[in-house]
């Protein structure tokens, strides 16, 4: 008579098939170094928070992180660049919120539902910096001066789509700003150039303008809040309509490519979980304006579909958009 099986014994065999399964370098994830693609240039807050937590996860996963700057296409070119490549969690994209706007905007096709999230590791505050000898303290100052001389003043931009874009948008459904907007490749070559006069302001990511602020080589004149950041003003204080698209920020994160396999995104996301849980990169990311979030899987997921939606519709309704969110499947908030 034949005994059922234990199980317990059944268990143990299902996962030992299971891994039986996996290709050898799973089993054995990760056997080589990676590769970390930075979505935007150099000294940009993207570029400031993943230089900040490789080391982290370098020391976590026992394998170097070899990080290269790609920028371009307000993040089409990296997005795009990363997904085609081999889905084995080697090549993660250490981007910003700009692709969940690649679709309404008309950049491409790909946005984070065709990528894991093994971080979002934070998420910032904009603020309005201005050259430091402009006379404006406020952006009521700012606006008057725009309307005054429309066409005149140039915006520091990062393409359609970008953080400054998306603030200007916002701005743009309360007030009229006839600026001229300049696109660089990222928010550290616009503050480089805004600190040059080659443009009069920005709309940035806090953490990237921080240290630039705090030594006076720009001048902040609002945070893009319902409340004081850091001793700056809150937009709402001069534009109060704004303030049903807040709070409202950029974040930051690391993805692969969605079909790779659950070894090795478990790895990497067990990882990168100590990894913002440093005390070091916590203190930077406070330091510099950030909230830190330390998610992934499931809930990072849900806080990438709110994003989109709320910004995607905030843009479309500004007519900022190319493409109805609603063509897209982007449901309003």
């Amino acid at each position: 008579m034949n005994r059922p099986a234990d199980p317990t014994r059944r268990a143990l065999c299902a996962a030992a098939l299971a891994a039986a399964s996996l290709p050898a370098w799973a089993q054995n994830f990760p056997d080589r170094d990676f590769a970390g693609v930075i979505m935007w240039g150099a000294g940009g807050a993207t570029d400031v928070v993943a230089r900040a937590i490789a080391p982290h996860a370098e020391e976590a996963l026992g394998r170097k992180i070899v990080l290269a700057n790609r920028a371009g296409g307000a993040g089409a070119i990296s997005t795009n660049f990363v997904h085609q490549q081999a889905s084995d969690g080697y090549t993660l994209l250490m981007g910003a919120e700009n692709p969940q706007l690649h679709g309404v905007m008309a950049l491409g096709e790909l946005d984070y539902s065709k990528f894991y999230p093994v971080n979002i590791l934070g998420r910032g505050v904009g603020v309005i910096v201005v050259h430091k000898d402009r006379p404006w303290k406020s952006v009521r100052e700012l606006l008057a001066d725009a309307q005054a001389n429309p066409g005149k003043i140039k915006m520091g931009s990062t393409g359609p789509g970008g953080l400054p874009h998306t603030i200007g948008a916002m701005i743009g459904t309360a007030a009229r700003m006839p600026v001229t907007a300049v696109p660089f490749d990222g928010e550290g070559p616009g503050l480089t150039a805004l600190q040059g006069g080659h443009v009069d302001f920005m709309p940035v990511g806090y953490s990237a303008a921080a240290e630039h602020i705090r030594a006076g080589r720009v001048k902040a004149i609002a945070v893009v809040d319902e409340k004081p950041y850091a001793g700056i003003p809150p937009i709402t204080q001069d534009l109060p309509a704004l303030d049903k698209y807040l709070p409202w920020g950029p974040f930051y994160g690391v993805f692969v490519k969605r079909d790779v396999p659950e070894a090795a995104r478990a790895r990497l996301t067990a990882a990168f979980k100590t990894a913002a849980a440093n005390p070091k990169f916590t203190e930077l990311m406070v330091n510099r304006g950030n909230v830190v979030m330390n998610i992934a899987g499931t809930e990072a997921d849900a806080f990438l579909r709110k994003w989109q939606s709320v910004t995607a519709w905030t843009l479309h309704e500004a007519g900022a958009t190319k493409k109805s969110p609603a063509d897209l499947g982007i449901p309003k908030p």
